[in-house]
């Protein structure tokens, strides 16, 4: 890739969930819902965070998605309620799982033109994790499938999982540069390799997602308040790789 010969960055990749289109605002009225129907039987002002230890330890076993997350709720509900709780409350749980593998597909505001604005100067990619199904589901439903050269749904968001991306791509790391909202899954990983970052946050963010372990090269990384500064800091960054620059990073 030209950019590659040159040192700029020669591949953009992009996270999907809450960088490009709502999820974890409904994730959130699920688990709201969850702590009414568990409320008919235990007065705790914790059943969120017990939930959320469910969820973590259920990573290993069920993955990311709907599906983790339905399967520890109902392993919640058993266990908080001492197995009290009403196969009635059980259904709810899971309807409550089918209703998130239906919710709409909405595009954050701007984020069409962002998209084809990088992709305009280079060759972007979407990079996202969570359940197979309803992830390419959710890319259909998007209308934004035919900007990316390649969709990759990856069960984990790891320095491993992009290094072996990269090698599939032929991208070197330091010629890579990843947009998402989780510093944890999109920006921390590539920087670990040496790439590059651009973190776009969210308003809401899974706890799991704030979790965010120590972020080397920072300096490689920029941080935009709105998607339509998008283009203008991967252009910033594109021109730091391209002459070997490092310099202190600064918020666009």
């Amino acid at each position: 890739m030209e950019n590659a010969s040159r040192g700029g960055i020669a591949l953009v990749g992009f996270d999907a969930d809450d960088t490009l289109w709502r999820s974890q605002d409904y994730f959130d009225e699920a688990q709201a819902q969850f702590e009414r129907i568990i409320s008919r039987y235990v007065d705790l002002a914790d059943v969120g965070r017990r939930l959320y230890g469910y969820e973590a330890r259920n990573i290993a076993f069920f993955g990311y998605g709907v599906k983790g997350m339905a399967l520890s709720m109902v392993e919640a509900a058993v266990e908080i309620t001492d197995e009290r709780i009403a196969a009635t409350d059980i259904k709810r749980i899971v309807a409550l799982a089918k209703e998130l593998l239906r919710h709409p597909v909405e595009l954050l505001d701007g984020v069409r033109e962002a998209v084809e604005a990088v992709a305009a100067r280079h060759p972007v990619v979407l990079i996202t994790k969570g359940d197979l199904f309803h992830q390419e589901a959710k890319v259909r439903q998007s209308g934004l499938a035919d900007l990316f050269r390649r969709i990759e749904i990856v069960s984990e968001k790891d320095p491993a999982t992009y290094a072996r991306l990269l090698e599939e791509f032929g991208v070197p790391a330091r010629n890579f540069l990843m947009v998402g909202n989780s510093l944890r899954s999109d920006i921390a990983p590539v920087l670990e390799l040496g790439g590059w970052g651009v973190h776009v946050p969210y308003h809401r963010t899974w706890v799991h997602e704030a979790e965010v372990p120590p972020i080397p090269g920072r300096v490689r990384m920029r941080e935009v308040a709105a998607i339509d500064r998008l283009a203008q800091a991967v252009t910033e960054l594109d021109a730091l790789a391209s002459t070997g620059e490092q310099t202190k990073g600064v918020d666009a």
